[in-house]
């Protein structure tokens, strides 16, 4: 692979010669020709640099050309409020940033041509240079930066780069200060006011330094020796602000978290990186100088490309809240999780228990379904009868089935993060884990249905017996066995939009649970004076406490009833086929329209069953999948050994499967169980 640039230094050549205005499209160009074709291959990437590299060697002057080109270029911009704001969020806060970003996708902000970050936008305009930037490697930033340091230095045009980097290092120093005082900070670290504060002192520390730095350069035309300015101190109360950063972090999972507090620990640790990159290029040694030069370029680049990016925004605020939110589902989800006979035993008495209220549940909105109302009206009746039991069934300690995805897949994010030891033991003890994720699973859907199915088929019995008229009429039978039929109606994938609903729940419920622990609810309401009047101190001790636990999960519940309640309204306002299909009460339906049609068949019972089973697989899927990629993403684990994963579960079903519905009388050993497979197959 060769690059011809010998035209691209004439021409750079010839603007120096004749001290012309510096012309950015020279270096528009010559950034085209070394940008690689495949901004993914690392390989080509770097030998396209290492080409470009070897082309300033061979080129006479080619390096003092390029050097004096880009300094005069880059003089010839403000740059200072490049470093110190570009990839770094505002301190507006969130909603204000979000909005603003919204905004500039319908009306785009003005250019400002004098800043250097229009020269960046110019320069690197494709979406993709971020990415051939940050494969390139370290060692060839810093070959490239050794053949400019070995020139004589265009002096005054560096000390005008330096001068704009120590005006930036002087804002971000005081802005880092500034967050370190806000309350939310000294709320969740509260030794912050009891010591001095390490934002206080880095400024002290920073300020110290920028007028050691000033007074080096202005005796330097002195021909008088001062020694570098020392940065360490400086670096070290960073690096305890970065401590104190991490030890709020560790505490969110015990205080909670807020969007305010995420966005400005976002901002926070932006700062702290900008400020230690500057630094570096500043006073550091020459690899770690030159390293840094290298990562300030594509730091600036990625912010440019992401500086009006929602989702950019989003990503960078949603990790610790999201973190926050699947901890506690992880917590809760280790509930749903039985690896015993007891256990098992249990669960099934729980989703029994919810099976009655479920059908109970079905019916009522078959009820409500007769009345004449307007859709809101409608929307919210179905809506509170789903909430309300939905509440109860968890009030009363008992388990939806469906509901469990959300939590479990928390459960196994959490499990994948904390993994020790070797590869084999830790795929070996995932896989344990979900072979006991889907037992239970198995048992609490049973639990479920076996009651449900019954309870219905009585008070369809029952409701024939005391009213003198079936509970449906053959129409509105057949109709709603219509709607199970997987072939000619659309369940799955409205059982697919309940699943979105059930995940979304568990998201609701995680976001509560951490609500009720930042906004300390319990401790509030003990306070309340007017529940201390209306309660003794004993009943309300209980009912705080109970509320502080629960409040996630009563949300959850309350908030996933209105979903499933208004949106087949939803669909009728915007025209759109959209309502939801869930397997607990799809099981019920089954058998009520099943008792009220006067058409029953043999393909008609198959079907309908088929539908209700290919609801149920369609629920957990969509949220179990939904929930364990947030999981993972929000912990930043990538977990690459899902095929060796799969291979041991599907060893482990066709070897002993029936550990998948009951529960073995010894705890599972999954590597032996391989080894003895892998035996047979010999």
């Amino acid at each position: 692979m060769h690059i011809y640039l010998q035209d691209i230094f004439v021409q750079m050549q010839a603007q120096l010669d004749h001290q012309a205005a510096p012309d950015a499209s020279i270096l528009i160009d010559l950034v085209q020709r070394i940008r690689p074709k495949d901004t993914q291959n690392t390989s080509e990437i770097n030998e396209t640099f290492q080409d470009f590299i070897q082309s300033l060697i061979s080129t006479p002057n080619a390096i003092y050309t390029l050097q004096h080109y880009i300094l005069r270029l880059l003089n010839s911009y403000k740059q200072s409020g490049l470093y110190a704001d570009s990839g770094i969020l505002s301190l507006d806060g969130f909603w204000n940033q979000l909005s603003q970003r919204i905004g500039a996708h319908f009306l785009p902000p003005l250019r400002n041509n004098t800043e250097l970050s229009d020269l960046i936008s110019q320069v690197f305009h494709l979406r993709s240079d971020r990415y051939w930037l940050e494969n390139i490697q370290d060692q060839n930033w810093i070959q490239l930066f050794q053949l400019f340091g070995h020139l004589p230095h265009n002096l005054a045009d560096i000390e005008r780069i330096e001068a704009e980097m120590i005006k930036a290092i002087t804002v971000l120093s005081y802005r880092i200060s500034g967050i370190g005082l806000y309350p939310e900070f000294i709320n969740a670290q509260p030794e912050l006011s009891e010591y001095e504060s390490p934002f206080l002192v880095q400024n002290r520390e920073i300020v110290e330094f920028i007028e050691q730095y000033k007074q080096q350069h202005s005796i330097a035309d002195q021909d008088t020796v001062v020694p570098i300015p020392d940065a360490s101190q400086a670096l070290v109360m960073i690096e305890q602000c970065r401590d104190v950063l991490l030890k709020i972090r560790r505490a969110t999972k015990r205080i909670g978290v807020s969007i305010s507090l995420t966005y400005l620990l976002s901002v926070l640790e932006q700062c702290l990186d900008r400020i230690e990159l500057l630094l570096n290029i500043l006073v550091a040694t020459d690899e770690l100088r030159y390293t840094s030069m290298g990562e300030l370029l594509t730091d600036l680049v990625a912010a440019h490309q992401s500086e009006n990016s929602v989702r950019s925004l989003l990503v960078t605020n949603s990790e610790l809240i999201a973190l926050q939110v699947t901890e506690n589902a992880s917590k809760t989800g280790e509930h749903y999780v039985s690896s015993d006979k007891k256990g098992f035993l249990g669960m099934y008495k729980a989703a029994a228990g919810a099976g009655g209220i479920i059908a109970t549940m079905a019916t009522l909105k078959i009820l409500a379904a007769r009345l004449t109302l307007a859709p809101l009206m409608q929307a919210f009746i179905f809506s509170m009868n789903y909430s309300f039991g939905f509440m109860l069934i968890h009030v009363l300690h008992f388990t939806v089935a469906t509901k469990q995805p959300a939590m479990t897949a928390a459960a196994l994010a959490a499990t994948v993060q904390q993994r020790k030891g070797s590869k084999t033991a830790q795929i070996a003890e995932l896989a344990s884990l979900i072979i006991n994720i889907i037992r239970t699973q198995f048992v609490a859907i049973l639990g479920n249905i076996s009651i449900a199915i019954p309870t219905a088929a009585l008070i369809t019995w029952l409701w024939q017996y005391a009213m003198g008229e079936a509970l449906l009429n053959h129409h509105k039978a057949d109709s709603l066995l219509d709607s199970l039929n997987p072939f000619t109606s659309l369940a799955v994938p409205h059982a697919a939009i309940a699943g979105v609903c059930l995940f979304l729940s568990g998201l609701i419920a995680g976001y509560f649970d951490n609500l009720a622990i930042y906004r300390k609810i319990g401790p509030r309401l003990r306070a309340h004076p007017k529940l201390q009047g209306i309660m003794k101190t004993e009943r309300l001790e209980k009912f705080s406490h109970y509320i502080e636990r629960n409040l996630g999960a009563l949300a959850g519940n309350f908030l996933f009833g209105i979903m499933l309640g208004s949106m087949g309204t939803i669909g009728f306002i915007f025209g759109l086929p959209l309502d939801i299909r869930h397997i607990a009460f799809a099981s019920a339906n089954l058998i009520q329209g099943l008792l009220c049609t006067s058409s029953a068949d043999i393909g008609l019972i198959f079907v309908s069953i088929l539908g209700v089973i290919l609801i149920g697989i369609t629920n957990l899927f969509v949220s179990f999948s939904l929930t364990i990629v947030v999981a993972l993403r929000a912990r930043r684990v990538r977990f690459e050994q899902w095929k060796p994963l799969a291979k041991l579960v599907m060893t482990h079903f066709f070897t002993r499967p029936l550990d998948f519905f009951w529960p073995p009388k010894a705890p599972i050993d999954l590597q032996e169980v391989e080894q003895n497979h892998s035996k047979t197959h010999q």
